[in-house]
């Protein structure tokens, strides 16, 4: 794995070592070498055909993988049983096909059984079509990527067939810019040397070019189709893994082995650049490939809330049979007095035991109080989370109008969970940033150049230049660059700050320190250039590259061509060509680079770029000019923009000579020539005149910023796993303020000394705990540190030490030694012990940034916090390489960036920039779980409300299963009379306007807290709605003693009509008190439900419909002779009030003991002295010694000597290559076929 991790040398990790007992286990587990079992012979399919392996009990399959992906969950043949499977773990299905079952024993059932299965069934049918669809999609991206075209080797000539075709053995051509379909070892390229260029964003986030090259054996072998169809090598290697950045194998051919390494491979996912051709031979594929192996399987999502429901079914389960096992053995002891005092009755109970009617009446009981937990409250639900899936569809405000991207909900089941959320862990490249490098600003020779972006900088600059005798030189507006004599074409604007004012200097062409400084961006630099008609086409190594010399080119310095050993620009239209004498290249140590030049006059210049703390420590002197553009580069670092040091000297003949010979020397030496080299470029990169520097801006997305800074408001943590180098991602930490510099940084050494001082107090884990937050994190200053905001950077090599992702990794170290030390003699405990202590660490900074992590390393950190801290997580990303952290988290968004739309397909949301994340977390979010949680309670309340009165019933009716209620009534309250109201709050309730969602984030703690919904919260509930059905039955009760009214309407009919509706007109009161929201819907949401009360009495107790079916209606009129009694009326009247007095006095008590609602809390906090609002840019002092170098370079190491070596040039002598590697012309790809589902 790549081990760029900045400056921090490996000698400071740490200095102590475990006991020798664990060390020398370890070192003898190390010494193990595991032998390669993975053989590939090239060309030979019936080779790997031959070989199995067993995955279940005896069954087998291939061990060589083919090439076509399934990601979808299910086919024709598993999808219902699957589907049935998994929605079957829902409790709350468990239950009702338990209910049913009961329903189908004539002798209990109270309901006929196809009553509760018709409702059973479209609930599960509306779920399976959700999942059905859902899977769909996938089938769909499945199917596009197996039939991209390729070309495979069959016979002896090149076909073009579909990636599924693909075997490992198979040798492919690829093409310029086409994907890589499979784990391929480069065989030979179109390139000098066989050099190949590819890019990795779908693998690590990274768009700048890295290399491969092949073996020069099979460079100068393989020359031909025929050459190609004759290669018969066999590739010993080791099994299928998900380590992206290792690889260790050997090529065996015509007798000799070569050694293979991961500079040798290209990986499924990649995608080929700046190389016409390629060639590479199948090692692993489908789903063996380090990419698929990287990718996590689809896990079915459940939300908090979920799991909540879970549970409290089961406790509503065993309170229901504990309630019903109570009112059987009331029921037996009943009948057994009952038969005792009529003896004369026996007759009608001598087929009947006391205890029998005991058996009976428990499972009746168990069926009518069934209800309790209604089927409709789950197709409510699913309705509930359609709609408001809608709303995030229909959000104009999160509609992306540049692309015409619209917000996405992909999941209709996690809603509420969006209001829950405590981490957010978010990729880089495409994510917050746009993959676009600018040149912004400069200071040249004490001279700034380029717009300032608030006048206080720029006042102070003025002052300070003034005491200098400086100037500062603002951009001014654009003009038309035709009027300055230019005679190169621009091929593309990627500058965003006006050039004029630098452009007229550049022509006056009268400061020869501007004059080096552009001529040290066209020369020091290992970009390629390619030339397509009349225009330059600039192939980079990294962005930054590419934005320096397009602003050398833009400004009159254009780099026109290079060779082995020379390099040719314009300078302001006259053409000069410098031999390259030396290239020091760059590295992370280093950072810096260098080219070694002679120019046309025959002198020798050295010109230099890098990171300011490296350029100012070798220069020469230091006098007012350096002064200035160190306070430059604070001004620049204040800004966030990426900053790099330009500097030169003249060399002399005598020590070039002297230089050149020992650095020959050193370029051939079999051992420590690394060393002896980097020695060399310290010598020559010293005694350097400044010649000023450049600002580059990584260019962030619109409003990333302000929405991490709101997100922080609200209490949720954001950490950035990224697979690119330490150094971009800690600059793009500080543009987005996710960094600042008050933050004490915890890098690889803090880390390590903190992990190892917990192994040695081996304490538990509170105590740790209390010790990671109390800020004495650095034993040098604990003090200092102890009220400092932290944030923590680590590189995915040290995670793996941690997560135990990987297997014992070859790199030596005293951490690694320790951490497996811990392990050997812990076992897993110690290693989970070690874990902890590291989420602890992690969890009580203020910013995470984890750089050079794999795409599984990501899901393990995800995975990792929510095992520890039980917390709420969603992941964000753009590429293939976030699938998996995407899949592992609670919530998973994609962004549809430039990296394809594999992030998309596998989210439950699909955003079109991480700005909109604030709109969907802080407004959807909340007001999601504040709907779901609001609906949750209201269903519970009338359902407890209004079914309970049964229980109360039993005790004034024998103990029987005697319904209270008319069997419609029961049907009809949970569908059309009490739905609507509750159904209104679920879609529209809000309690503050999406506007003040925003303006007060905190708001969402509420959520990260379950306040709304939780254990007591049900509790309370439960309470409530007990309370309204008993005042509704015992004051009806108490009126019906005897008789009411005039008419003399005391039957059982009457009664339970009077019950109904006394509870009925409760919860809609209720629910109406609840309501703080209030629409046109609303209103007719709650009349509409006290129509249907009416419209559906009316025509269930009609007397023509008891004529017609007298078992079905058995409650003729019964409505129309209660309701129509003043005296029925006064005690429904009196219900209503004793049920409406607790809530009223509750709200009054709050407001009287001053605790204010939400509203009211946003009132009295807008009423108060404005905050200052959150400062957005850093406070660097100037000239302190605390800036941070925020340098612009991430290149690939290794490219310099690629250049002065000749491989990735091409002769100009000789363009003719073999046919293979350019063919006369390629085959049109065949229109592929679209496969239905």
């Amino acid at each position: 794995m790549s081990r760029e991790l900045g400056t921090e040398p490996r000698e400071r990790l740490m200095s102590w070592d475990p006991p020798g007992r664990a060390w020398g286990c370890f070192r003898r587990d190390e010494g193990r070498r595991r032998p390669f079992s993975w053989e590939v012979r090239a060309n030979d399919r019936s080779y790997h055909k031959q070989f199995k392996k067993k995955f279940a009990f005896c069954l087998t399959k291939k061990k060589y993988s083919g090439n076509a992906i399934k990601t979808a969950k299910y086919n024709i043949l598993t999808f219902l049983p699957l589907n049935l499977y998994e929605q079957f773990h829902r409790m709350a299905n468990v239950y009702f096909v338990f209910v049913i079952l009961l329903q189908t024993i004539p002798e209990i059932s109270t309901l006929p059984w196809y009553t509760l299965l018709f409702p059973l069934g479209c609930l599960l049918t509306i779920r399976g079509l959700r999942d059905l669809i859902d899977d769909i999609g996938r089938h769909q991206s499945d199917r596009n990527i197996n039939s991209r075209p390729c070309e495979i080797l069959s016979g002896k000539r090149f076909r073009w067939q579909q990636w599924r075709h693909i075997c490992v053995g198979d040798i492919v051509r690829l093409r310029k810019d086409s994907f890589v379909p499979a784990d391929m070892l480069l065989l030979c390229s179109s390139e000098p040397s066989s050099l190949c260029y590819v890019e990795t964003a779908e693998i690590d986030g990274e768009t700048n070019l890295k290399f491969r090259q092949a073996l020069l054996v099979t460079h100068q072998e393989l020359v031909s189709e025929e050459s190609m169809a004759a290669f018969d090598g066999r590739v010993t290697c080791e099994e299928p893994n998900s380590r992206m950045h290792s690889f260790t194998g050997t090529l065996e051919w015509r007798g000799e082995s070569f050694s293979l390494d991961s500079e040798r491979i290209l990986l499924r996912g990649c995608r080929l650049r700046n190389t016409d051709l390629c060639y590479g031979l199948v090692l692993y594929a489908g789903f063996d490939s380090k990419i698929m192996r990287n990718c996590g399987k689809i896990q079915r999502k459940k939300t908090k809330l979920d799991r909540l429901m879970d549970r409290l079914v089961i406790i509503i389960f065993l309170v229901l049979l504990l309630t019903s096992l109570c009112l059987a053995v009331a029921s037996g002891l009943w009948a057994k007095t009952f038969q005792e005092n009529h003896s004369y009755l026996s007759a009608l109970y001598q087929h009947t035991t006391p205890a029998q009617q005991a058996f009976f009446s428990f499972w009746g009981f168990t069926i009518l109080l069934s209800i309790i937990i209604p089927m409709s409250m789950y197709i409510t639900f699913e309705f509930v989370y359609l709609v408001n899936s809608f709303f995030i569809n229909w959000d104009l405000e999160m509609y992306y109008p540049a692309k015409d991207i619209p917000a996405k909900a992909r999941s209709t089941s996690l809603n509420d969970q969006l209001g829950q959320i405590e981490y957010i862990f978010s990729d880089k490249t495409g994510t917050l940033t746009q993959n676009v490098m600018t040149f912004k600003k400069c200071c040249i020779n004490g001279t700034i150049y380029g717009a300032s972006e608030n006048a206080e900088p720029e006042l102070c600059h003025h002052k300070a230049a003034a005491q200098l005798g400086l100037s500062w030189v603002p951009a001014t507006c654009p003009c038309l660059l035709q009027g300055l004599g230019l005679t190169w074409r621009q091929q593309e604007e990627k500058l965003d700050f006006c050039k004029v004012t630098l452009l007229e200097a550049a022509q006056q062409d009268t400061d020869p320190v501007l004059r080096e400084f552009l001529r040290l961006l066209a020369l020091c630099h290992t970009v390629m250039v390619e030339e397509k008609g009349d225009q330059l086409v600039y192939q980079a190594a990294s962005p930054d590259e590419e934005a320096l010399v397009l602003a050398a080119r833009d400004l009159g310095y254009v780099f026109l061509a290079r060779t082995q050993d020379t390099i040719t620009i314009s300078e302001l239209g006259l053409k000069r060509t410098y031999k390259v004498l030396a290239m020091l290249d760059f590295s992370s140590e280093r950072r810096r680079m260098s080219v070694l030049v002679r120019d046309p006059q025959g002198r020798i210049r050295l010109y230099t770029k890098g990171a300011d703390t490296v350029i100012l420590e070798r220069l020469q002197r230091r006098g007012p000019s350096e002064t200035f553009t160190e306070m430059a580069l604070d001004h620049f670092a204040q800004e966030t923009l990426r900053t790099l040091c330009l500097a030169s000297r003249e060399v002399s003949e005598a020590e070039y000579s002297s230089w050149s010979r020992r650095h020959q020397q050193a370029s051939v030496l079999p051992r420590d020539r690394a060393p002896q080299l980097r020695r060399l470029y310290e010598e020559m990169e010293q005694d350097l005149q400044l010649l000023g520097a450049t600002a580059i801006e990584d260019k962030l997305q619109d409003g990333v910023p302000e929405t991490i800074q709101l997100l922080k408001l609200g209490n949720i943590k954001v950490w950035v796993l990224t697979g690119d180098k330490q150094e971009t991602a800690v600059n793009i930490g500080y543009a987005c303020k996710l960094l600042t510099d008050d933050m004490e940084i915890l890098e690889e050494k803090e880390i390590s000394d903190i992990l190892k001082a917990y192994w040695v107090s081996n304490n538990n884990l509170s105590s740790s705990r209390e010790a990671f937050c109390s800020g004495n994190l650095s034993p040098q200053r604990p003090e200092a540190s102890r009220h400092k905001k932290r944030a923590l950077i680590i590189s995915g090599d040290l995670l793996d030490k941690i997560l135990q992702t990987e297997e014992v990794l070859k790199e030596q170290g005293r951490l690694r030694r320790w951490l497996a030390a811990c392990r050997a003699t812990g076992s897993q405990e110690q290693g989970s012990l070690v874990e902890k202590a590291f989420v602890d660490l992690a969890t009580s900074c203020q910013a995470v940034i984890c750089c050079r992590v794999t795409p599984k390393q990501k899901a393990l950190i995800v995975q990792l916090v929510k095992k520890h801290r039980k917390v709420t997580t969603l992941a964000i990303g753009d590429g293939a390489n976030d699938v998996n952290m995407i899949k592992t988290a609670d919530i998973g968004v994609g962004i549809r960036g430039l990296e394809g739309m594999q992030a998309v397909q596998c989210s439950d949301y699909a955003l079109a920039q991480f700005r909109f994340l604030q709109r969907l977390l802080l407004v959807h979010g909340r007001w999601g779980y504040l709907r779901v949680c609001k609906f949750l309670r209201c269903f519970f309340y009338k359902t407890f409300a209004g079914l309970m009165a049964q229980v109360w019933f039993a005790f004034h009716s024998g103990f029987t299963a005697q319904p209270l209620y008319e069997g419609w009534f029961l049907a009809l309250y949970n569908i059309f009379y009490t739905a609507c109201p509750v159904l209104s709050v679920g879609l529209l309730e809000q309690d503050v306007s999406a506007k003040k969602s925003l303006e007060f984030p905190e708001l969402y703690v509420i959520g990260q807290q379950d306040q709304l919904f939780n254990y007591r919260v049900f509790g309370v509930t439960f309470l409530h709605g007990a309370s309204t059905s008993l005042a509704s039955f015992y004051i009806a009760l108490w009126a019906f003693q005897d008789h009411v009214g005039s008419k003399a309407v005391g039957d059982y009919e009457s009664f339970a009509v009077t019950v109904a509706t006394s509870a009925l007109l409760s919860v809609l009161v209720e629910i109406i008190l609840d309501t703080k929201f209030w629409t046109v819907l609303s209103f007719l949401m709650v009349t509409a439900s006290l129509l249907f009360f009416c419209l559906f009495s009316f025509l269930t107790q009609s007397v023509d419909a008891f004529r017609l079916a007298p078992t079905v209606f058995r409650f003729p009129d019964a409505s129309r002779n209660a309701l129509t009694d003043p005296y029925v009326l006064l005690v429904v009247l009196l219900s209503l009030v004793v049920n409406t007095i607790p809530s009223l006095t509750i709200q009054l008590y709050h407001s009287m003991a001053g605790k204010a609602n939400i509203q009211q809390k946003i009132c009295l906090k807008a009423k108060r002295a404005p905050e200052p609002s959150v400062e957005l840019r850093a406070h660097i002092p100037r000239g302190s010694a605390r800036r941070r170098s925020s340098y612009a370079f991430s290149h690939q190491e290794g490219y310099a000597g690629l250049i002065t070596r000749g491989h990735s040039l091409r002769s100009r002598a000789a363009r003719s290559t073999p046919q293979l590697l350019h063919p006369a012309a390629a085959p049109p790809v065949p229109p592929l076929p679209t496969p239905s589902l």
